[in-house]
């Protein structure tokens, strides 16, 4: 006589082995290193040394200003990025004091909002100095360092480096031309040293300080807080070799400037 079994019983009777295959490989990310800021005494350049010293990292502060209540294990020096020369010469002295560099943000940037015809000159040409010439002084200076390092590239933008307005004639141009030539340097250096455009929108700083009313945020405008784009840099900064972020757009969900 043949015995039936049930159902669950005949599937518990029976034993099966699967082969699980090997274990996807782990994928490896850059460590931060030692990361030279620009602008670290206020807004986002103070908000990435930050969060560059909490992944692990050491930040070399660079401002117009002393900075005060730097971040643990932080070297610091004071120059104006609108001296290109000056700017370069400070910049390769921090470095040296640090023994090398393993990336740069150059988060450093000012304004002179007003018509064209109305803001003087000399004002208007510092807001091109500062934001296009002094980012390309920094970046020129710590060349040599970060190609021995392999290193990587935050320069920052702006969305009104993408969308002109009004009255902001010196600022657009500044950060179109940092569009621009950070563009160009992604194909120059591909392969040696990395290269990402940071865009960020208006963001909660004393960047908007002192501005008469008509070019400040209204009151109900929301901006991003400078730490989330902190920590967007430091991802971008801690992608494997070999992978980029070419270009970030780092907004608020309802930022009027985007697109």
């Amino acid at each position: 006589m043949t015995q039936v079994l049930p159902a669950e019983s005949a599937a518990s009777a029976v034993t099966t082995s699967v082969d699980p295959g090997p274990a996807p490989a782990s994928r490896a990310t850059r460590g931060v290193g030692t990361v030279l800021v620009t602008g670290a005494a206020s807004g986002l350049g103070r908000a990435v040394a930050a969060a560059v010293t909490a992944a692990g990292g050491r930040a070399l502060l660079v401002d117009r200003v002393p900075v005060q209540d730097a971040p643990e294990g932080a070297l610091a020096t004071v120059a104006d990025l609108a001296d290109t020369r000056a700017a370069e010469d400070a910049i390769r002295a921090l470095i040296e004091r640090a023994g090398g560099v393993d990336a740069v943000v150059t988060a450093a940037g000012t304004d002179r909002c007003g018509a064209l015809a109305d803001v003087p000159a000399a004002e208007w040409e510092r807001v091109v100095a500062v934001n296009l010439f002094g980012t390309a002084a920094v970046i020129r200076a710590a060349l040599p360092a970060l190609k021995r390092s392999h290193g990587k590239i935050v320069t920052v933008a702006s969305t009104l480096g993408l969308r002109a307005l009004p009255d902001a004639s010196a600022y657009c141009a500044s950060k179109f031309g940092v569009v621009g030539m950070t563009r160009a340097l992604a194909t120059e250096l591909a392969g040696r040293v990395g290269v990402t455009l940071l865009v960020p929108g208006g963001m909660a700083t004393a960047f908007f300080d002192g501005r008469p009313a008509q070019y400040k945020p209204g009151p109900d405008a929301r901006l991003n807080d400078p730490a989330d784009v902190a920590d967007a840099v430091v991802f971008a900064l801690t992608r494997a070799n070999g992978c980029e972020l070419r270009e970030m757009v780092v907004c608020q969900s309802t930022e009027p400037s985007w697109p």
